[in-house]
């Protein structure tokens, strides 16, 4: 497993409140939550987890106030980065270049589609993006994803102690990030209105609405394991 703290055992700054604007790590350990004219937010670690699938904790995120009118700027985003030094394997830049699969468990009060973006910086700085899509079909309801994409070969990832590897959820996003086809076939480094995709629900239209998420997987390949339970 690429990620770190997946099954969100760590979080050594405890609960953040009252975020209106974010561009940080908040709550679980290597998470960065970044939040933009799109009400008001709590991070935290819950203990709401599928405990048969051997899960004790998730990331919770909290709306605490309403925004009903998603701006062309607005979004909602969660987010790991991963170093460069720990994505070599996946061999970007190479006619080798790996596949790979993300996979994680996500419970809400909301259904509808979300967005995912992956996003590798290569050797010259340049940063190539490609997105995908999931559905969140039923409320309150602990549920499975997985998503493989397919690897670059024709751009690396910047080796070293950088920005290697972002995996990035769009839970909400404005036109700004919607307004044009979202990207989801090749690797590009492409506009910014593509990242995202239109047909995303708005998740900060109700003080109702959370988002729970653990069991964060990425592996090298196409096929999901199940997680990777690490020591603590």
């Amino acid at each position: 497993n690429i990620i770190i703290n997946g099954a969100m055992q760590v979080a050594q700054r405890g609960t953040t409140s009252g975020l209106t604007s974010a561009n940080d790590y908040y709550g679980p350990d290597r998470f960065r939550f970044q939040l933009n004219d799109l009400g008001t937010w709590e991070v935290s670690q819950s203990t709401e987890s599928p405990e048969e699938e051997g899960f004790n904790n998730s990331l919770k995120l909290n709306c605490t106030t309403a925004d009903t009118s998603v701006a062309a700027g607005s979004y909602l985003i969660l987010q790991q980065r991963i170093e460069g030094f720990n994505a070599q394997q996946l061999k970007f830049g190479t006619s080798s270049a790996e596949s790979m699969t993300f996979s994680f468990w996500i419970k809400s009060v909301k259904t509808g589609l979300v967005s995912i973006e992956f996003q590798h910086q290569n050797t010259s700085g340049t940063y190539y993006k490609k997105g995908a899509t999931f559905t969140i079909n039923t409320t309150n309801t602990w549920e499975k994803k997985i998503i493989t994409v397919t690897g670059n070969t024709a751009q690396d990832i910047k080796d070293g102690a950088v920005d290697g590897l972002y995996i990035t959820f769009w839970f909400t996003a404005g036109s700004n990030y919607t307004g044009g086809t979202h990207n989801t076939t090749t690797w590009a480094s492409t506009p910014t209105n593509s990242r995202v995709s239109s047909s995303g629900v708005n998740f900060a239209d109700s003080t109702s609405n959370e988002i729970y998420i653990t069991g964060l997987q990425l592996e090298v390949g196409s096929q999901a394991t199940p997680f990777e339970h690490r020591s603590f």
